[in-house]
């Protein structure tokens, strides 16, 4: 397991910034990027179908095929360790056995339970409009995405989440199913060379109904 570089959640908290601007000779390693993919995945979703799916840009090929594609971001592209591209896969409920099996086989849930669970999920999920499948993959990936951030500010990097981006293109360039895989938001993460702005809160005061 690679050293972390804070476990002060509160350092985490406020001091991540959306960067812009990073080191170009820092590049994180594969391994340390799948144990961050593997620690952000420990966010929740919807029966526990993890919807998101992830296309880490690194290459010279890979980030020249995305530059096109992502309007007034280039900058992050070109000198982040990598674009972290966060797709829904529209048919995540294919992976519903695995999942359950897993759970059952390591005591999490009793097998009847996992069965039961198994047999109302995947007929739901295949029953879901195009519409309905959508939000659910989206809102469900949008939470791996703030974890993934937090989890990259915890190893030592910055990100930015980038939503300027053509959606309808990029899962065909990459030759990917467009049809199953919809793209969410792309993140850069890197080593920061420029510090990120603060901004400004609203008071939770002022967003809030109390009954």
């Amino acid at each position: 397991m690679t050293q972390l570089s804070t476990n002060d959640f509160t350092e985490i908290l406020d001091n991540r910034r959306s960067i812009r601007k990073y080191d170009p000779k820092v590049k994180i390693s594969r391994e340390e990027m799948l144990e961050m993919l593997n620690e952000a995945a420990k966010a929740p979703s919807s029966v526990n179908m993890q919807p998101w799916r992830f296309l880490i840009v690194q290459s010279d090929e890979g980030k020249a095929k995305l530059n096109p594609l992502i309007r007034f971001n280039k900058r992050q592209n070109k000198t982040s360790s990598a674009m972290i591209v966060v797709f829904g896969d529209m048919r995540c409920y294919e992976y519903a056995d695995r999942i359950y099996g897993e759970a059952s086989e390591k005591g999490i849930m009793p097998k009847l339970m996992a069965k039961a669970q198994l047999s109302v999920i995947v007929p739901t999920y295949k029953k879901y409009s195009r519409s309905k499948m959508n939000d659910v993959v989206k809102i469900d990936s949008s939470l791996f995405a703030m974890q993934f951030m937090l989890v990259a500010r915890s190893h030592g990097y910055d990100t930015n989440p980038i939503g300027g981006f053509e959606e309808d293109q990029i899962a065909e360039a990459f030759e990917l199913d467009a049809e199953r895989y919809v793209p969410v938001l792309i993140m850069s993460v890197g080593k920061a060379d420029a510090d990120g702005h603060e901004s400004v809160r609203l008071p939770a005061e002022d967003l809030s109904w109390w009954r």
